[in-house]
């Protein structure tokens, strides 16, 4: 999640404003790039409890200590909070979960390479404070009380908020880690195509990445739980958005959506006040309950369109949401296997050939049977898996196409290879860690902590 918006504080007069914004984000395919988010789990070492936000072994000291990498601090009433570096930043999910959400890049390679440096970075102050970290999409062992909460305002907010519209919004804040790419469109045609594109095969970049199988310390019944946790978590604002795939959509209407959204917050002088469930319509008309009278700045937009977590989400970008987090590997796969898909015109041509005909019911049985079925899942005359074999070929084909090479002539296609190997045996992440557990780990979920950490 994000933190508050480094827009200008220019006041909204009009809608258009708001589309404006969206299709500012417009480039050529030559300044394309690629942003990488992951977050990962805390964990100390000696009782595996996720570490608390202040406290000599806390996840405040642990971000004090990156800054002699040369992270500058980012503070809230006093206290660390978030880091920034070189046009990225390091962030606080709700229950301490920590977030690097890379600068804009132009290749895979150095994708990868700045997430393993910041894995470095993290691995030798975790280590001097004696934690861990873990990736997978769902905390494995600890209940919902058991986690901690982080001293963020717009969390405050959300923690109110949240069990008045669902019942699973919660664990999303405190139990969920998940791994996301944001990249680039040209014009209105292109991003709507690579919506769409996005939208439809997001179930199956959930099914390749599906890695939360426990709850608890027990085996939950689903291969993606952390994907599941979104379809009890606030309707208003999560889903498929089949209206993307209506005629004539663009911006405009993505706009409209948007202002449907029910707010959360408005950051104003330093402090989130509470507009949860308030209308930023009303807000455009100085209607606010929360701010009477006071028109919504472009910060407040810019905030507002966070605060909405649909499968795909656009901003000046699109934000591939569907996946759970997970190792080094999968980490630098997920950027690789929608770069493929969506950066090369005939593998986007080959992507949308591939899910064009599917229709509404279908993309939503996919969303929805999915995180319980992982590539099991029945579809037409075969399964997700064989969905997904076809989908990573064209990702494949799509990089090789790219040629972005590294020093040692390799291009990007060589990151999918832990994809490839997921389709050629059937089994996703899940089913690897279901497998351990029900032996060599004996029904207990702590080897997890150990064997599978960064």
């Amino acid at each position: 999640m994000s933190s508050p918006s480094h827009v200008a504080e220019t006041p909204i007069t009009d809608r258009n404003e708001l589309v404006a914004t969206l299709a500012s984000g417009e480039k050529p395919k030559a300044q394309w790039r690629i942003g990488t988010e992951h977050e990962k789990f805390g964990f100390r070492l000696d009782d595996l409890r996720p570490p608390t936000f202040d406290g000599d072994r806390g996840i405040e000291a642990l971000l004090n200590g990156l800054t002699r990498f040369g992270w500058d601090p980012v503070q809230e009433d006093g206290r660390t909070i978030a880091l920034l570096r070189d046009n990225a930043s390091v962030t606080l999910e709700p229950a301490g979960q920590l977030e690097l959400s890379g600068a804009a890049v132009e290749t895979i390679h150095q994708t990868c390479v700045e997430t393993g440096t910041h894995l470095n970075e993290v691995a030798q102050v975790a280590g001097e404070l004696q934690l861990g970290f873990l990736g997978m999409g769902f905390q494995p062992k600890w209940a919902r009380d058991e986690m901690p909460w982080m001293p963020k305002g717009r969390y405050k907010i959300m923690r109110e908020y949240m069990p008045k519209v669902g019942t699973l919004g919660l664990d999303m804040m405190t139990r969920t880690c998940t791994v996301q790419v944001n990249l680039d469109y040209a014009t209105e045609a292109d991003m709507v195509k690579k919506f769409r594109v996005s939208l439809a095969l997001q179930p199956i970049a959930t099914a390749l990445f599906a890695d939360s199988p426990f709850t608890e310390g027990a085996p939950n019944g689903y291969q993606s739980y952390r994907s599941h946790i979104w379809t009890d978590t606030d309707n208003d604002r999560t889903g498929m958005l089949d209206f993307v795939f209506e005629d004539g959509f663009g911006y405009e209407r993505y706009v409209d959506y948007l202002l449907d959204v029910p707010m959360y917050f408005s950051y104003r002088d330093g402090k989130y006040n509470d507009a949860s469930g308030q209308s930023f319509r009303d807000f455009m008309v100085g209607k606010l309950p929360v701010l009477p009278g006071q028109l919504p700045t472009l910060r407040d937009w810019s905030d507002h369109m966070t605060t909405a977590f649909p499968e795909v989400r656009l901003k000046k970008y699109l934000e591939m949401r569907g996946a759970d987090a997970g190792p080094w590997s999968r980490l630098c796969a997920l950027p690789a296997f929608w770069v493929g898909l969506l950066y090369d015109d005939a593998a986007l041509d080959a992507a949308w050939d591939l899910v064009r005909d599917f229709s509404l019911v279908e993309r939503n049985v996919l969303r929805d049977g999915v995180p319980k079925h992982g590539l099991k899942l029945p579809f037409r005359n075969g399964t997700v898996l064989d969905l997904s074999r076809e989908a990573l070929k064209i990702a494949v084909a799509g990089l090789k196409r790219r040629a972005a090479r590294n020093a040692d002539g390799q291009d990007e296609s060589k990151f999918l290879d832990v994809l490839q190997e997921i389709v050629d045996s059937g089994l996703t992440p899940a089913d690897r860690k279901l497998a351990l557990f029900h032996g060599e780990w004996g029904g207990n979920i702590d080897p997890v902590f150990k064997e599978f950490a960064y």
